[in-house]
């Protein structure tokens, strides 16, 4: 069993920022009220200090057209090899503008808008969580193995690391 560390204000902000920008590759959920709801593979370009999570995207896409008939979206952040996982609940809002997509912008960006950063295809889609929740360990995955097996050995109960909710910055 890990420790629980509920996390608010700045202190969650730093949290949620220092895991997704690690991890940067999340599945970006869209229409969670309906089954199968729509997922993806989305690359994060950034979290700014409120907790927002920044991406870019087609505004022909299917998630681009879900996001508009439902806003709520659900992010799911893993990194199995440093066994850290995230996971933000909140409202995506998508717009376009011309000085935030040059600061998100990644040559990566150019495989999916053939005129770059001009492209009328460009659209940017900012995250704000409502509810976010986290599992992290303190000494990375090996050493958290290693007290898992003695644990087991000893009958003592493990140290599995932290986790806990953030809060809305």
């Amino acid at each position: 069993m890990g420790t629980i560390q509920n996390l608010d204000n700045r202190e969650g902000a730093a949290k949620l920022k220092e895991l997704a920008e690690d991890i940067r590759i999340c599945m970006f959920c869209t229409n969670l009220g309906h089954t199968p709801f729509g997922t993806r593979p989305m690359a994060l370009q950034e979290v700014d200090e409120h907790g927002g999570l920044w991406f870019l995207s087609s505004a022909s896409s299917e998630k681009n057209t879900e996001i508009r008939q439902d806003d709520h979206v659900q992010l799911l952040f893993a990194k199995p090899a440093s066994a850290q996982f995230l996971s933000v609940y909140g409202q995506a809002d998508i717009f376009r503008d011309k000085e935030k997509t040059e600061a998100l912008w990644t040559p990566i960006a150019k495989a999916w808008f053939k005129e770059g950063k001009d492209d009328p295809d460009v659209t940017i889609i900012r995250v704000r969580p409502s509810e976010s929740y986290y599992w992290d360990t303190k000494d990375g995955k090996m050493f958290t193995m290693i007290r898992l097996a003695v644990a087991a050995l000893t009958g003592k109960e493990a140290d599995g690391g932290i986790q806990g909710r953030i809060g809305p910055a």
